[in-house]
This record gives C-alpha cells, structure tokens and sequence, in this order.
C-alpha cells in the first residue's frame, strides 16, 4: 500500500512539473510549433509577446529570428536607435492583436539566451510572415550573424529594400547602423 502511494505521489509532482508550476517548460518545438497565438505587446520591432503561457509567465516572449529592427530606449538617459521608435510602432500599432502561427528554424535551439523563443511568425490573416515584412518595409535589417533557413531570402529581401529606399533606408547613414552591419560593411569594403 505505501509503495502504491509513493509511486502516486510520483507521479502527481511529474504531471504538476510538466504542468509548469515548478518552472518547467518541456520541449519547446512540442509546445510551441505550428501554435496559433495572438500579439499581445510588441517590446520593439523584433520583440513580441503572444498569449500562450510561458512557465510561470501568462505570456511568452517572442524574438523574431532573422530580423534586427532599431532598437528603443528601455531605460531612462538611453536613446531610441535611428528608425527605432518608428519599427516599433508599426509592430504596436498595425500589428498587435493579430494571430501569428509560429515556426521554428529546424537546425537552431529554440531559445536565446535570454530565454526568449527564437520564431518565424506568419500572420495568420496574410500569410505573410512578420519577420519578413519588415526587413522588406525597411523597419528592419537582415540580421547576417547568425545562420538560418531564410538567411538567403531576408538578405535578397534587404537588398530590395535598400534599392527602393523603403523605410529605414530613405535616410540612414553608415553611422546609424547597428555596430554588426558597420564591422560586416567594413570588413567587406577591405
């Protein structure tokens, strides 16, 4: 009878585990791949929120992979990144509250090191995928740091961009570049 109990017992703490109450998230592909969730908050221009709990947080924290949009001042004496404000408020304003289907890349982890999932996300009344359309709106750049599934596309996408002056790219100058794109700029001009 006690070993009845014990295994019991076992398996109660496995399931609330598993549940996330002690923090656990599971297989992120399993739990998040293919989901239908709604925006809920953009933090700036590549950084979502979407309605699907995440562990003990009611929301989960989206990086859209591929894509590096201006970044915003978080903290007080910080300044907005140039086009910053303005990526951030089309993802606040044309975009929260619309469903996104997410998708991982199939060689990376799911996580940065911040803990945010690392996702395509395709809107679900378009199609279109977010992360796209924003580097060819020029509201961001093609983040060439890191390898991806779409690096090739978003990098064809920021091109065209560039070319037709779209966004970001009617006034940047080489200075208001996030520092990778400068030294990647740079050593290629060498």
């Amino acid at each position: 009878m006690l070993m009845i109990a014990v295994i019991a017992f076992v398996a109660v703490l496995s399931f609330m585990d598993h549940a996330g109450i002690f923090g656990y998230r599971g297989d992120d592909r399993s739990q998040y791949e293919g989901r239908v969730a709604t925006i809920t908050y953009a933090a700036d221009g590549d950084t979502i929120d979407i309605d699907l709990p995440d562990g003990k947080r009611p929301v989960t924290r989206i990086r859209l992979w591929g894509v590096d949009c201006p970044e915003i001042a978080h903290e007080e004496g910080e300044e907005d990144a140039y086009f910053g404000r303005e990526a951030t408020d089309f993802v606040r304003n044309k975009i929260v509250g619309q469903k996104v289907r997410l998708v991982f890349d199939p060689n990376r982890r799911p996580r940065d090191k911040f803990g945010r999932l690392l996702a395509y996300a395709y809107l679900v009344d378009s199609g279109e995928m977010l992360n796209e359309l924003l580097i060819r709106r020029g509201f961001g750049y093609a983040d060439r740091r890191f390898e991806h599934v779409y690096k090739h596309r978003f990098v064809q996408l920021d091109k065209k961009a560039m070319k037709a002056l779209a966004g970001l790219w009617a006034e940047v100058t080489p200075e208001q570049m996030p520092a990778w794109r400068q030294r990647m700029d740079a050593r290629k001009a060498r």
